[in-house]
Order: structure tokens, then C-alpha cells, then sequence
């Protein structure tokens, strides 16, 4: 078959309409069609305009601080070029609270996914009082930091607090927990544990929930145990949960800022400072926002550093799975 144009189709295809067949839009139309544009970027502006507010703008005004002397303290904005970076990679400071950070991510991370799946998976199994223990484990998560700070500052206190009193029961002489360089990390970690635990539990709970009883009850007749079935079946199908709550918690856990500002203030001694509250004290405390910019952006290029590489690993491990 012969087109208009000359082109040649194969039997039993139907050519397709040339271009310069093809009917222009009417006036008409194209206007619509502008309109409808028009309204579906009328309908984004709000959204784009806080968007550049609130996130687009700071970012870039903030990186533009890093590079200068500006101050808290008056209106200096001299250009100051790498010096700010150059000056927070050789301070000790930096990488001391970097470490407390990395600890602290460390020190919480594990807990809040590991106990958090064992809870979840004890109140799936059939626990007596199911929606007792979902709002025990959920309720503190909805508590504001200040309330918890100050509830746990109680539960610390040397001479009060109800921690020290119950180890004296035992005739146990409890530390002073927030005061000691060797329990206040750890203390502040509990806190952060026992405040946030219930989103990772809900987390694996709602994924419990959405596996197959079919596959239980065939592992069943094959004479499967307990743990068997844990290991088989429970344990592959919340991986992809595992994986979520993991870079989830990872990145709340780096950006400690709340319990440890209202429990420690990074005491003792800078035991517990994370890196977001020695920006916050060379900012706001030593009134220069242009070298805490520069903190900021390293560790905002570390995170990315770490992210990327967590993808990277990732992704080879499920081309070879």
C-alpha cells in the first residue's frame, strides 16, 4: 500500500498518518490548552512559592553565608573565600561532636530496630491486651521533647530520681547519670529509646500484619518450628520494612539535637555534644553564623557521602540476590 507521501506500507499494517496530514489544533483549542497550563501552575504556586521560601532559599543563602564573616553580632559580610571551611576541617571540635554523633546514631540505631521488631512481633503472635500494649509502646512517641526531657532528667536525678532509688533497693549506689562522662551517652540513648521506639514498632507491626497466614500454615505441615518460621518466612518478609526503618532511623538519630540541648546541654565535658549543637553554640552562642554555615555544609556533604554509598551497597546486593 502507497501513502499520500509516497512511502510504502507493508501488507496487512495501517500506515500511520504523516505529520504534515496530521490536522493542526484549531485556535480554539490551543487556547484551551494554555488555559488548562496556566491553571495547573496556578494550582502549584502556593506550594512552589513556600517551597523556594522555606527550603530552596535558605539552602542557597546559607551556602552563600559559609563563604563569608557574617555575624550575630553586626552586619560584616565580608567575602572571606575558603577560610570558614578550611578552619572547621582543623577543629578538633568539629570531629569530637561528629564522633558523638556518630556514636549516639550508632548507640540508638540498633535498639530502635531491633527491639522494636521483637515488641512487634510479640504483640502480632497474640498478647493478651493487644491494644493496651500498641498504645504503652506508641503513646510516648506522641509526647513533645520538653516533657520527656524533663520526665527523664527526674528518672536520673541522683538523690531522686526513681532509677537510683530502685538500685538502692539493691543496695546498688547509683552514678550521677547526667553528670558522669561514662553513663551520660548512654542515658541520653534510653531516653531517645524509650521516646521514639513506637513509630518503628507500629512501622513493623503494620508489616506482620500483611503477611499471608498461608505461608505459617504451610511451614506447619512441613513440620516447621517457631523459629524456623521466624527465620524463613518472618524474617525475609519484613526486609524491605527492616531496610526503611533502618535509613529512617539512621537519619533522625544524625540529627540529635532536642534531648541531649534539654538533658546535657552536651556535657559532661563534651561527652555528648552531636555536631548540630556545636553549630547551634558557634552560631547563636559565639554570634558566627558564617563559620557555622560551614560546619553545617560538611556535614551536610558527609550525609550525602554516607547516603550514597548505603544505595550503592544496596543496590549491588539485590542484583546479586
Amino acid at each position: 500500500m502507497t501513502t499520500a507521501d509516497g512511502l510504502v506500507t507493508p501488507p496487512g499494517k495501517t500506515a500511520a498518518p504523516s505529520p504534515a496530514l496530521t490536522p493542526a489544533l484549531s485556535p480554539a483549542r490551543r487556547r484551551r490548552r494554555r488555559s488548562d497550563n496556566l491553571r495547573g501552575w496556578l494550582y502549584l504556586a502556593p506550594f512552589l512559592l513556600a517551597f523556594g521560601l522555606f527550603l530552596i532559599w535558605p539552602t542557597v543563602y546559607g551556602l552563600w553565608m559559609s563563604f563569608t564573616g557574617t555575624s550575630l553580632a553586626g552586619t560584616n559580610t565580608q567575602f572571606v573565600g575558603l577560610a570558614n571551611w578550611k578552619e572547621a576541617l582543623g577543629d578538633p571540635q568539629v570531629w569530637t561532636s561528629l564522633g558523638n554523633t556518630v556514636w549516639f546514631t550508632v548507640l540508638s540505631t540498633i535498639p530502635l530496630v531491633l527491639v522494636a521488631m521483637l515488641l512487634a512481633v510479640l504483640v502480632n503472635i497474640g498478647l493478651p491486651g493487644q491494644w493496651f500494649w500498641r498504645l504503652s509502646f506508641f503513646m510516648p512517641f506522641l509526647l513533645a521533647s520538653t516533657l520527656v526531657s524533663q520526665f527523664w532528667n527526674w528518672m536520673y536525678n541522683p538523690q531522686l530520681g526513681l532509677v537510683n532509688t530502685i538500685l538502692g533497693w539493691f543496695g546498688i549506689a547509683g552514678p550521677a547519670w547526667l553528670q558522669d562522662p561514662s553513663t551520660a551517652m548512654i542515658s541520653v540513648v534510653i531516653t531517645t529509646v524509650w521516646w521514639t521506639i513506637g513509630f518503628n514498632f507500629l512501622l513493623y507491626l503494620a508489616a506482620l500484619q500483611n503477611i499471608p497466614d498461608q505461608l505459617y500454615e504451610a511451614a506447619s505441615l512441613d513440620g516447621a518450628g517457631a523459629w524456623q518460621k521466624f527465620r524463613s518466612i518472618t524474617l525475609p518478609q519484613l526486609a524491605p520494612t527492616t531496610v526503611l526503618v533502618l535509613v529512617l532511623q539512621m537519619l533522625a538519630s544524625l540529627k540529635v539535637f532536642d534531648q541531649i540541648y534539654q538533658m546535657t546541654g552536651g556535657g559532661p565535658g563534651g561527652s555528648t555534644r552531636p555536631v548540630l549543637l556545636y553549630i547551634y553554640e558557634v552560631g547563636f552562642t559565639g554570634y558566627r553564623l558564617g563559620y557555622a554555615s560551614a560546619i553545617s555544609y560538611i556535614f551536610f556533604f558527609l550525609i550525602i557521602i554516607v547516603s550514597i554509598a548505603y544505595m550503592v551497597i544496596s543496590s549491588r546486593r539485590s542484583v546479586k540476590a
